[in-house]
């Protein structure tokens, strides 16, 4: 009985977020142009360029090689396995046992290298440029990320991020220190990994400033509508992650019933529609920082998630 509520329960998971991603980007870009004093587009507007470039055949060019075909696929798969580990609504599904943290950040490092290769195989200098710039980030954020994931292992005894949801929704983690310090450490990464401000501008047009969109100057049709999907996964994700570790209320315990689940959904949605305004606000009240900076940005955030470990290394010894 327990295994069949799993199974279920992962299956209406991945059902909520594969539809759910598109729709909090849109929701994210209505609130930043209702922020500015603009109307803005629907919400159901990815959606709808989805359905658009789908129909369209992609133009490859003539230099590409079958990376450049294969990448975006390898992109949205990895973006879709690590988002059904995390969990939204409820714990204990069908794929909890291997949500281990480093296991996500490994498909996100997968996705990233798809991207990069894709962005190099067109043979533009924009490719070219972005990828650099993307793989010179990871080298800061992925550091950063298994700090943060070294943190909440001292803290739960684990790496497997249901234990750690868990845990923190028992309560008996209790506030840290280095919890509100690996939190910073994760939405500075969150910020880089989804290409936001301040660190790269999702709807930039100038080539000079770009980073993720300059990998993908040359998707066109299918290949463009599997990237833009890919990022609303990567986004979806991450403020998941956020929530399951962070805001653990709501979260429907292994095992539980349908009308645990209704109230889990409605926590989540709640929960997802703050941290979508949030990123909203943050977004139109900061500007974009310069490329050189980042590195700074990102390297504050990998010291930060250094003392955290190091602080519960300390507490956890003299306990």
């Amino acid at each position: 009985m327990q295994t069949i509520i799993g199974i279920l329960t992962q299956l209406l998971h991945a059902a909520l977020i594969l539809i759910a991603a598109p729709l909090l980007t849109g929701l994210v870009r209505l609130l930043k142009a209702r922020l500015m004093g603009r109307r803005g587009p629907h919400p159901l507007q990815p959606w709808r360029d989805l359905r658009k470039l789908l129909l369209k055949r992609p133009v490859v060019a003539e230099t590409a090689s079958a990376v450049t075909i294969f990448a975006p696929w390898v992109a949205v798969g990895a973006a879709m396995l690590a988002a059904l580990l995390v969990p939204s609504f409820a714990r204990g599904m069908a794929l909890a046992p291997i949500a281990d943290l480093i296991l996500i950040a490994g498909l996100l490092a997968l996705g990233r290298m798809a991207m990069a290769l894709a962005g190099l195989d067109a043979g533009t200098p924009f490719g070219g440029l972005g990828a650099a710039r993307e793989m010179a980030f990871a080298a800061f954020a992925e550091p950063a990320l298994i700090l943060a994931t070294l943190s909440f292992a001292i803290i739960a005894g684990n790496t497997n991020l249901d234990a750690i949801a868990g845990a923190f929704q028992d309560g008996a983690v209790g506030v840290r220190v280095s919890l509100a310090l690996s939190l910073l450490v994760l939405l500075a990464v969150a910020v880089a990994e989804n290409a936001r401000i301040p660190v790269d501008n999702p709807a930039t047009h100038l080539e000079l400033t770009m980073v993720h969109e300059a990998m993908i100057l040359e998707a066109s049709g299918r290949h463009l509508a599997l990237w833009d999907y890919q990022a609303s996964l990567r986004l979806t994700l991450w403020l998941a992650l956020i929530a399951a570790l962070f805001l653990p209320f709501g979260l429907a315990v292994p095992g539980a019933g349908p009308l645990a689940w209704a109230l889990g959904l409605g926590a989540f949605l709640l929960k997802m529609g703050g941290l979508a305004l949030a990123l909203a606000v943050f977004e139109s009240a900061i500007a974009k920082m310069r490329v050189f900076r980042v590195p700074e940005f990102l390297g504050a955030a990998l010291l930060l998630g250094l003392l955290a470990a190091v602080f519960l290394f300390v507490s956890t010894g003299l306990a």
